[in-house]
């Protein structure tokens, strides 16, 4: 077992053996930061002399104390298995201590991650992954030998509470949360400090109290809030009583508002109640909650508890606010350095023919992308590339630089790629005739791929591949005199979600007078996508003579017959039988002669 140094039970268990070294380490460990403990891949720890005994067995477990456990984590001890945890495996190497097997890897998933299953079950190797329990059973009725790791532990919490040992609890740990702020951005506390020293919040009719307007909102120089400054909003009369006193001058932080903020758009104007009932149950649970990975652990945390209070409480139907998160990656600017790694300001960089240096003594910068900020320059204002590219190029760029979740490079130079695509979207589909006329096969078979490929990538939120099979789409459709006005159509409804601006008007220039907002997303038909033949290349001797198509997964005997029918592959062969046919399922026949 290990326990955090700064463990309550640490100076009872310690041995007079044991208790100076203890007693140093602890003090080592009081010098570090939960950061530096928790990166530190350095494994140290005292003994503390003590044993616990396993309720299980009975084995004596020798009890350690080492600053990878934190106090403020669980309840700052562990029962270390040294075995399956990656750091319980380390301190037991670096102290000698006995390392056993429960759990027998899945030989599968042991070759797939590079390790030795036999140098697990004998100790001398840490395995994490999937598999069943071994050497888990006692005298006493407990067997969770073959079980997996999910099977097993209800079936060892249950033995433990059939015994009084023990029993199954659920721990929830948040942030600490700064709630009240010495500014005046923020709302005030409903509180009144009344003059005879009692502290009582405002009467609800009084709510909601609203920042005061004011022309100087800066510190008050007394070490008071902003808003000791607010004159009559501060100080306060009960209007029952007539008691005399002040408001409080703290605020709340944002957070406090917009933990629940997806309520109020609810029912934005309700002035009787935070939202009506009815209109709570109609729109929530929230589908789709988009944020960055700051969000997830601020935002998103504090909007979930909030929200589990609340339907505590019964003002909310559903214990979670939202049912799908995505966490969008952040976005880079271009940013310099100089020889020593400083980060050097666009606006102090001079461009030259030799690359980037440094305005004021002409040394040459490294460029590299970094987190956009206002300290380097390296923001990039959306209104200048809308002003030069227009807002569908804008849009279009962020959704084809990559991944949703991925941290992506700006560059403004790719801007005028996909600006390219949308000038041949209006040429092509603007410009070109259209006619009522049906598509040929392969242009329905482009379109209906197009479809599918494009509405499953925005299930999936693929827009950069979804943006690709669109230029693949119109390629094909660029080679066409006269459009089918279906084909049209569907690609223009398609490109609607990522270029709605353009989108509008080549709609509008298809005839319709009525916006495209509403129309449905086109449907795909999967028998228009299936290939009853495919072409196939035919090669004599190994050079290419010529292109057959034939049925799709035709057998060899099939491939060759039609392959020795052709007239151009007869006369390659110049009258000669063939004394071999090599066939590659619907990609290739090699004749030999």
């Amino acid at each position: 077992m290990v326990l955090a140094p700064e463990h309550p039970l640490v100076g009872k268990l310690t041995t007079d053996e044991c208790r100076e070294a203890v007693k140093a380490y602890q003090e080592a460990a009081a010098k570090k930061s939960d950061l530096a403990r928790t990166e530190s891949t350095e494994k140290t720890g005292a003994f503390t002399g003590a044993y616990a005994t396993n309720p299980v067995n009975g084995d004596q477990i020798p009890i350690w104390i080492s600053d990878y456990v934190l106090i403020s984590y669980g309840t700052g001890a562990i029962m270390a298995v040294p075995a399956h945890d990656t750091r319980d495996f380390e301190f037991a190497q670096v102290f000698d201590l006995p390392i056993k097997c429960i759990i027998a890897p899945d030989a599968e998933a042991a070759k797939a991650e590079g390790v030795d299953v036999e140098a697990v079950l004998a100790g001398k190797a840490c395995w994490t992954g999937e598999g069943r329990l071994i050497n888990s059973a006692n005298a006493d009725g407990l067997d969770v030998n073959g079980l997996s790791v999910k099977e097993s532990k209800p079936a060892a919490t249950r033995w433990l509470a059939e015994r009084n040992m023990g029993k199954e609890a659920v721990k929830y740990k948040l942030r600490d949360w700064l709630f009240s702020r010495q500014r005046y951005w923020g709302e005030p506390f409903p509180i009144i400090h009344y003059e005879d020293g009692s502290v009582e919040l405002v009467d609800e009719k009084e709510l909601p109290v609203a920042l005061p307007e004011m022309s100087d909102f800066k510190p008050s120089g007394t070490g008071e809030p902003p808003l000791a400054k607010a004159g009559e909003w501060l100080n306060y009369t009960d209007p029952v009583t007539g008691r005399k006193g002040r408001r409080e001058t703290n605020t709340m932080p944002q957070w406090a508002g917009s933990c629940w903020y997806y309520l109020r758009y609810i029912d934005p104007k309700n002035k009787e109640a935070a939202w009506d009932k009815k209109l709570e149950k109609y729109w929530l649970p929230v589908d789709l909650y988009v944020g960055g990975a700051e969000h997830a652990v601020l935002h998103l945390l504090y909007a979930r508890f909030w929200h589990k209070v609340l339907y505590d409480l019964g003002y909310v139907h559903c214990k979670e606010p939202f049912t799908k998160l995505v966490n969008q990656g952040m976005i880079l600017g271009i940013s310099y350095k100089d020889s020593r790694g400083a980060l050097v300001p666009t606006d102090q960089v001079e461009f030259t023919a030799n690359g980037p240096v440094r305005k004021s003594d002409g040394e040459a910068l490294v460029e590299f992308p970094a987190k956009m900020s206002k300290s380097l320059r390296n923001v990039v204002n959306p209104d200048d590339v809308i002003a030069r590219y227009g807002a569908d190029s804008m849009r279009l760029y962020e959704m084809f630089m990559g991944p949703l979740e991925a941290v992506k490079p700006w560059n403004t130079a790719g801007v005028e790629g996909v600006h390219r695509f949308l000038k041949k979207a209006y040429r092509v589909i603007g410009l070109t005739p259209v006619a009522d006329v049906p598509m040929s096969k392969e242009i329905e078979r482009t379109i209906h791929a197009a479809i599918k490929k494009v509405g499953a990538d925005l299930e999936s939120f693929g827009f950069n591949t979804a943006i690709s099979a669109m230029m693949v789409c119109l390629n094909e459709l660029a080679k066409l005199e006269t459009l089918p006005r279906q084909a049209a159509e569907n690609f223009t409804l398609m490109l609607a979600p990522f270029a709605p601006h353009l989108a509008e008007e080549l709609w509008e220039n298809l005839g319709h007078s009525d916006t495209l907002a509403y129309e449905k997303f086109p449907e795909y038909d999967e028998k228009v996508l299936e290939v009853s033949e495919v072409e196939v290349l035919i090669q004599v001797l190994g050079r290419p003579k010529a292109r057959l198509m034939m049925p799709v997964g035709c057998d060899a005997d099939t491939a060759g017959k039609i392959a020795l029918a052709d007239e151009t592959v007869k006369a390659a062969m110049g009258g000669k039988e063939p004394k071999k046919v090599i066939y590659v399922q619907n990609r290739l026949v090699n004749i030999v002669i």
